[in-house]
């Protein structure tokens, strides 16, 4: 009874402490003495709502939650849970950070049988406000506490868990890939969709070109599937009803052959690659297309005319350049990744394209995007361009360039980009400048110092 009556005596004695009667602090907080002294002087007490604690707190002139580390045993009597004290309180710790509260909360928790259904429910309700930390506390619970390995609230925590854990840093990704991996098909088919579209472009920033192929095949299968029983379902039972997912399903759709595509490029099976452009070029055909529907479509449309360039470069068609240059001007937003295919193209069949180059660089002068698929490709840009200069003996340019790319490698914790940029740099070492030398220098201490850091940890950093 002494812990129940804690926060109603701290109450108390600030009420006392700042001369406060009840009829004065009811006129104050415009809250009605009756019930301030059912609350205070019940036989039982009457329970406090969180938003007559707020009040109370906001009229005594304190932080907002000064008196939440004490509320939680008004959510508990003994083995039951007042869910409609418990879930708004929780809310309002969340939206606080106040993560001390949520986390005795979960404790009390997991010592009362069957309270997983509710841990789940708070931690989505915080998942869907966006807040992702806080939700992972309870999400993480309910991945220690569910026994069926088959339960589709596990395969839910356990993907709000991955999409958490998305973030610039690729040994950190991996691990949350292969933490969920085994759950993604146990999802409902809407989160299914999303799951694999995130698991193949996690794999994309990762270059587990393998991988891509899986999940875009399993995604390019499953999105047909959806698309064929929506229009079983249109005909049999007049229903125009369709599956609730974050995108349009003519994204996974167009996704499945897209990132098929792409998988097959990196593996240099451009021939194969080529064959799966069709199937994502033309998506006008599909049906309950609205207009986010269609904007999506004529992105695809877009998307397969560049990679169709793309492949043809690649496989030394060097006569479409000019076409390519064009189409790159009419579609800025793919220049970076246009440039990165003349570059490499140039660097594999051994001509030169100083002229577009430049003229395309100019419009990538800085990089601020911290997308890890546009990180990833800005890598590549600047370890293509560093490659492009070298060839060229324009050391200076070259090693200023591997530079750049080693600073994205660490920005994605990347061992295998810092391991290219670290032997290129020391094959052309003697040709670097003293102030590249030392920049070069300072990096590798760094590293050194703390391999799970970097010079460059604060992500949220212009790179000009």
């Amino acid at each position: 009874m002494e812990s129940m009556n804690s926060i109603r005596s701290e109450i108390e004695d600030h009420l006392s402490s700042s001369g406060y009667t009840l009829t004065t602090f009811g006129h104050l907080s415009g809250m009605n003495r009756g019930s301030l002294s059912a609350i205070l002087h019940g036989t039982p007490p009457k329970p406090i709502a969180i938003r007559q604690l707020d009040i109370i707190t906001e009229t005594l002139g304190y932080p907002e939650g000064w008196f939440y580390h004490l509320y939680l045993d008004e959510c508990f009597s003994g083995t039951k849970v007042s869910r409609r004290r418990l879930e708004p309180y929780l809310i309002r710790c969340a939206e606080l950070n106040k993560q001390d509260c949520l986390k005795a909360a979960i404790l009390r928790l997991l010592e009362i049988p069957k309270s997983i259904g509710l841990l789940f429910d708070i931690g989505e309700k915080l998942y869907l406000k966006g807040r992702l930390s806080e939700s992972a506390l309870f999400h993480e619970a309910v991945a220690e506490m569910e026994k069926d390995s088959h339960s589709e609230r596990l395969a839910i925590s356990q993907y709000r868990l991955f999409m958490g854990k998305q973030g610039p840093d690729a040994e950190e990704n991996w691990k949350a890939v292969i933490r969920f991996e085994p759950f993604r098909k146990r999802l409902p088919e809407n989160h299914q969709l999303d799951a694999l579209l995130k698991l193949a472009n996690v794999c994309y920033t990762l270059h587990r070109w393998k991988e891509v192929e899986k999940y875009s095949d399993e995604l390019r299968a499953l999105a047909q599937a959806v698309y064929r029983d929506q229009l079983r379902r249109k005909v049999r039972e007049k229903s125009n009803e369709v599956l609730e997912t974050e995108r349009h399903l003519v994204v996974y759709y167009g996704q499945g052959y897209l990132l098929k595509t792409v998988a097959l490029q990196k593996q240099e099976l451009y021939d194969k690659a080529k064959k799966y452009v069709t199937g994502y070029a033309d998506l006008s055909w599909f049906e309950n297309l609205n207009e986010i529907g269609w904007m999506e479509v004529k992105k695809f449309k877009v998307w397969a005319q560049a990679n169709a360039y793309t492949l043809e470069m690649l496989t030394g068609n060097i006569d479409i350049l000019p076409a390519y240059c064009h189409f790159l001007q009419e579609h800025p937003q793919e220049m970076l990744p246009g440039l990165l295919t003349i570059i490499e193209s140039a660097n594999k069949y051994g001509f030169y394209a100083d002229h577009i180059i430049e003229q395309c660089s100019q419009v990538i002068q800085k990089f601020d995007n911290l997308n890890p698929i546009e990180v990833d490709r800005h890598f590549s840009y600047r370890y293509q361009l560093a490659i492009y200069h070298l060839r060229k003996n324009q050391y200076a340019e070259g090693t200023a360039h591997i530079l750049f790319a080693l600073k994205l490698a660490f920005i994605q914790n990347n061992d295998r980009d810092v391991i290219q940029c670290v032997t290129l740099f020391e094959a052309y070492r003697n040709y670097a400048s003293e102030q590249h030398k030392i920049e070069y220098q300072f990096m590798m201490e760094e590293a050194r110092n703390n391999e799970k850091s970097s010079p460059f940890s604060d992500r949220r950093v212009q790179i000009v």
